[in-house]
């Protein structure tokens, strides 16, 4: 008993020396880092999570002004917070050959490995190339008339709930509402299907969307765990997606391109264009920037999405594309829709001048409504890039460090720099630098004239990026935001929102999930616009 009693003690002092040496890199490199217990304070996290992971990393970068970048670890991994711009402007664009991948965990060939979001090296710059020519504004512009029809079902679905109310108002769960919306848009204008999840709110569609997409904070820091143990995340063969999830993906998409082929269908969507991505048929078109924009937060194409590429892909890997299309429009896109929702809500004055603009179009345009409205409209722009400065879809942008880089000094007194090594993780704290007051003033004030002509060339590059910087953005910033703009000028056009008595005031966000939520729901109430 005795033996058995030293011999536990002599382990656990192996470990404990073992956790701390694997935690005093930072430390020996004199380079400020988030101090926590080794494994201890990231169980905790995931158990019981006190705050959201955006708040979180924008406490780090907010308490230490000085420094250049910081250290976190994750588990036993080490990761590099990047606070100064020019040094995230050469890892994103100039040395970006460095950094060209995100860190995956799970298996590599699974739904969620093979998306475009998780490939790496030549295979994500052959796949970003296949699919580049399907995001620009002619393919979104034919898309535009599919987002309208989903916003009419929702509009008369809204309708029909406030005549049955009997009253002259209804209270909504906003982040329900846009979810349901973005749902019905990807079945749309990704899959081809007509969906109302307003009316019938459990089809096959909609269940499948929330289980592909929901993950909670724990289940992130489970993958954080099995990405900074590689070799546990190959004993344990571990996948996001359910396998009901998958396999009604699969026969989705894979039914949909074989009917299409055999009955010579053609329809204006990502099943077809993933059809001709897989030939290898889809190219860039010649287009001036300001005709390719979708407003004042859309990502230009860097030279890696513009190359010509004849690569034949199989089909679990366009399947992966269409889980990527399916997951990031069912959640991001309307996490951000419902905090505009609530923005709009809270600002009455912001709420009213865009109504103006839109009465305004409609005389004008006699009720029309598309791409080239959506370019048109100036403080509706104005309005979702603010949205999406406060709110940013992304709280924290990833890269993986694919060959050994000098990050250079933490900070000018510093005597050494800093070799980051192969395998290890930068991160981008997007939610700390666009609620830096340096950068933009009263950053927890919602407004909108930070947009206007008159200042957003005070805007300093790089501190502005809700979508990403360099060649790694998000592929999806067109279609984001005509989504966007089209429930916007559906539901300002038809009700006037505003808080009611669930309304979380002020703002507090859930701590237990990834995306963006507010505790207790995004409850506004509805009224008819006369």
């Amino acid at each position: 008993m005795m033996m058995l009693l030293l011999c536990l003690a002599v382990l656990v002092i192996v470990v404990v020396v073992y956790l701390q040496k694997a935690h005093s890199t930072f430390k020996e490199k004199g380079i400020k880092y988030l101090k926590t217990i080794p494994i201890l304070t990231d169980l905790c996290s995931m158990l019981m999570p006190s705050e959201h992971i955006g708040e979180t990393i924008k406490s780090l970068y907010n308490s230490y002004p000085e420094e250049r970048f910081v250290g976190k670890y994750d588990f036993l991994k080490e990761s590099v917070v990047i606070r100064d711009i020019e040094l995230l402007k050469k890892i994103t664009i100039k040395d970006f050959e460095h950094f060209v991948d995100h860190s995956s965990p799970g298996p590599d060939d699974s739904l969620f490995g093979r998306s475009l979001f998780f490939l790496k090296g030549h295979e994500w710059k052959d796949m970003r190339t296949s699919l580049s020519p399907a995001f620009t504004s002619s393919k979104i512009r034919q898309m535009v008339p599919f987002m309208m029809e989903v916003g009419e079902q929702m509009i008369l679905s809204l309708k029909k709930k406030l005549k049955n109310s009997g009253g002259d108002y209804i209270d909504v769960e906003c982040k329900d509402l846009t979810t349901r919306f973005a749902n019905d848009v990807i079945a749309s204008c990704a899959f081809g299907l007509k969906v109302d999840s307003h009316a019938d709110e459990d089809n096959e569609f909609y269940k499948m969307g929330k289980a592909v997409s929901s993950f909670k904070f724990s289940q992130i820091l489970f993958f954080i765990l099995l990405s900074s143990l590689p070799f546990v995340s190959k004993l344990i063969a571990v996948d996001v997606v359910p396998k009901p999830a998958q396999d009604f993906l699969r026969r989705l998409v894979l039914n949909a391109m074989k009917e299409r082929e055999q009955k010579n269908i053609f329809r204006p969507d990502m099943i077809h264009l993933l059809m001709e991505a897989k030939k290898g048929k889809l190219s860039h078109e010649e287009v001036k920037t300001n005709d390719d924009a979708a407003g004042f937060a859309t990502v230009e194409e860097s030279t890696v999405g513009r190359k010509q590429l004849t690569r034949v892909w199989k089909d679990h890997d366009l399947v992966s594309q269409a889980f990527l299309f399916f997951a990031a429009g069912f959640e991001s896109v309307s996490s951000s829709m419902s905090f505009l929702l609530y923005e709009l809500a809270l600002n009455p004055d912001v709420q009213e001048r865009l109504a103006q603009e839109i009465r305004d179009h409609d005389a004008k345009n006699g009720g029309k409504f598309d791409f080239s409205s959506i370019q048109s409209f100036k403080y509706m722009d104005m309005v979702i890039s603010e949205l999406l400065r406060r709110w940013p879809p992304f709280v924290i942008l990833d890269r993986q460090c694919t060959k050994d880089y000098n990050l250079g000094k933490p900070n000018p007194d510093s005597e050494k720099d800093y070799i980051l090594r192969e395998g290890a993780d930068i991160l981008v704290p997007v939610y700390g630098i666009h609620l830096n007051p340096e950068y933009f003033p009263n950053p927890e004030n919602f407004d909108p004239e930070r947009f206007s002509d008159e200042n957003k060339h005070n805007i300093k590059p790089f501190t502005y990026m809700p979508f990403g910087n360099g060649p790694r953005n998000c592929l999806g910033s067109r279609f984001a935001l005509c989504e966007m703009k089209v429930i916007t000028y559906q539901l300002i056009r038809h009700k006037v929102l505003s808080p009611c008595e669930k309304t979380s005031i002020p703002a507090k966000l859930t701590p237990d999930q990834f995306n963006l939520r507010l505790e207790g729901g995004h409850w506004l109430r509805f009224r008819l616009r006369d």
